[in-house]
């Protein structure tokens, strides 16, 4: 489950930057920063029809956004469901005690005569 959550991240990030880029490629109607970067550029290139194109790709965009971080969030529900229910960690394994060394007394150094 975890690879397909980042999958879907990934393809997250990929849509949320492809809206910043269509959202900038618009032109505006004052003439901003859609102007500025380029939102006559986008008429040129691509006829006269590029504010509806555009427009309907921010659309279809921030739909899919949108779906898919609902999906992402419903994912993240579940693993962590799943994670308390079937324990979540690595399984404990317990040591037998150790048995504590029989007591013998310590070699001493001989003494010298």
């Amino acid at each position: 489950m975890s690879i397909v959550i980042g999958i879907l991240t990934f393809v997250l990030i990929l849509l949320s930057l492809f809206i910043v880029l269509v959202v900038l490629a618009q032109k505006s109607k004052d003439g901003g920063v859609g102007a500025a970067l380029g939102g006559g550029a986008t008429e040129a290139a691509f006829g006269a029809e590029t504010g509806n194109v555009l427009s309907r790709a921010t659309i279809n965009a921030s739909i899919a956004f949108f779906i898919l971080s609902f999906a992402l969030y419903l994912g993240h529900i579940y693993q962590r469901k799943q994670a308390a229910t079937t324990g979540g960690t690595l399984p404990t394994i317990t040591v037998p005690a150790a048995t504590p060394a029989p007591a013998t007394p310590a070699p001493t150094a001989p003494k010298a005569p």
